[in-house]
């Protein structure tokens, strides 16, 4: 594929290594060429590296064979998952998920990655319901313009939601960039 085409989370192959795009930026300078300009995370390694791309360069895109399967629980860095159809379990490691590990929760259905017959990762929905443990007392009369405060998922991890939501709610987050979506029902 051409490097214009190059998104966030794709997997490439550079020099015969595997890469996962972590951030791309297309650049137009005032002078030169447009060229792509993305930073890699070696999917064996674990390294970070970036590269940059001319416009029309080729890039190698590996596809991925995608596989359902269910979270079953954590155990230190490594995140179990079992196929639902032959009840085979697998482990992935946390450096594997990158901040995906912060919207898991026991018994979730979720696509995993696999590439050549290993895992390399998952795909999470768009959002996720996760349950509110801590958080500051609701302000009466609060809107959802009014001011932010911090708020503990179930999950271990924190996000900034509207000061009208309380300790106990069941909110709708964001998988894609961690932000407080609306409630969920």
């Amino acid at each position: 594929m051409k490097a214009t085409l190059i998104r966030k989370g794709h997997l490439v192959r550079i020099d015969g290594q595997l890469y996962r795009v972590l951030v791309m930026d297309h650049v137009t300078p005032g002078k030169g060429r447009a060229h792509i300009q993305v930073k890699l995370r070696n999917i064996i390694e674990g390294t970070q590296k970036d590269m940059r791309f001319r416009s029309s360069e080729d890039v190698e895109r590996v596809a991925l064979e995608p596989k359902k399967m269910q979270f079953l629980y954590a155990d230190g860095d490594a995140y179990h998952f079992m196929d639902t159809e032959t009840y085979e379990q697998t482990a992935i490691m946390a450096d594997a998920l990158g901040d995906s590990v912060n919207y898991l929760l026991p018994d979730t259905m979720v696509d995993t990655e696999w590439f050549e017959g290993k895992p390399l990762g998952i795909q999470l929905p768009a959002t996720v319901d996760l349950k509110v443990v801590e958080t500051d007392p609701g302000i009466k009369d609060a809107t959802a313009q009014a001011q932010r405060k911090p708020a503990k998922l179930e999950t271990g991890v924190t996000i900034q939601v509207p000061s009208f939501i309380e300790q106990g709610e069941l909110i709708r987050v964001s998988t894609i960039d961690g932000s407080y979506s609306e409630r969920a029902k």
